[in-house]
């Protein structure tokens, strides 16, 4: 079934006939203008007939061109019937930890030495692509945290947002609280009957004015679950001067305060079954209708459009 994103776009198509009427009841009238565009062109867009024939094809061609741009911004889309899931009711915001200490390579996949990020990306992508009904957002976090996805049960596009996540992009420092306060900002509005945050880091919360456990008693008053994963060789507690020691006790009390669950990972193999121990917490029975997910063809008259705009173009340089 066909759809628009946004059909209120589609107010824009008369604009030009505003225009059009303005500037005639103005007196500077346009009905003896045409578009003068190139012979070759004109033949093209006529079928080999000139003289009125082109003059009538310079004025429709911009109209063609308003049309096109106009549906491309209205969105036009199409349901994928096969990507459709049941709606869980659940809404989960994946928050990982993108500082610079995810770069040191101390994890396996496969037998080879990963840095700790790729690490994150093979587990949570896949853990992502396995929430079919579930609505899912991507939050990255390093000195600051932003959304790298808006809620969607898209989970594939989730799963390739996190493929594609960068170290640096978002600082390098370690900005925990920030990143829970951007995740409820999303989950306290939210009308989902479950609500849980997924958050991964492997350092000490160092950026920001909000102690994390303060973060976390303000999502459990908010019915949101906070479950962490400590990432790293090394604890705190036990090696206080390291630099690559994750706070495992702050991400301990985050958990615990918000009603979640903590766990401690020190190799790939852990991850992976942490990964698979909060798939299974956070499953029930899916009893909603099916969720629509839609392929985007916009690209296709905004395609056109461009190409008829470049024609234009043509015809613009040729008459100057």
């Amino acid at each position: 079934m066909w759809a628009l994103a946004d059909p209120l776009a589609l107010i824009l198509l008369p604009l030009p006939l505003l225009v059009w009427w303005l500037w005639r009841s103005r007196g500077e009238g346009i009905a003896g203008d045409a578009l003068v565009v190139p012979a070759g062109i004109g033949a093209r867009l006529t079928g080999g007939r000139t003289g009125g024939a082109v003059e009538t094809a310079g004025r429709v061609l911009p109209v063609v061109i308003w049309v096109l741009l106009v549906m491309a911004l209205a969105g036009p889309r199409k349901v994928v019937p096969d990507l459709a899931a049941p709606v869980s009711g659940r809404e989960i915001v994946l928050a990982l930890d993108l500082s610079g200490s995810m770069v040191r390579d101390d994890f396996e996949i496969d037998g080879r030495k990963v840095q700790r990020i790729e690490a994150v990306k093979h587990a949570a992508s896949r853990f992502a692509r396995g929430r079919g009904g579930d609505r899912l957002s991507l939050v990255l976090f390093g000195s600051s945290a932003y959304f790298a996805t808006p809620q969607t049960h898209d989970v594939n596009a989730v799963a390739r947002a996190i493929d594609e996540a960068v170290i640096g992009i978002s600082g390098r420092a370690t900005a925990i609280s920030e990143a829970l306060g951007l995740a409820m900002k999303r989950l306290v509005p939210s009308d989902a009957r479950t609500k849980v945050i997924v958050l991964l880091s492997d350092g000490v919360n160092n950026s920001g004015p909000v102690r994390p456990r303060d973060a976390a008693r303000l999502a459990r008053e908010n019915n949101i679950r906070v479950h962490t994963i400590a990432m790293g060789p090394n604890d705190l507690s036990a090696d206080p001067k390291s630099r690559d020691a994750v706070d495992y006790a702050t991400l301990r009390a985050i958990a615990e305060t918000s009603g979640g669950e903590a766990f401690r990972v020190r190799t790939t193999a852990d991850l992976e079954e942490v990964v698979a121990a909060i798939d299974k917490l956070e499953t029930d029975e899916a009893d909603g209708p099916a969720a629509e997910l839609y392929r985007d063809y916009w690209s296709w008259p905004a395609g056109m459009g461009l190409a008829g705009l470049f024609v234009l173009l043509i015809g613009w340089g040729r008459r100057g």
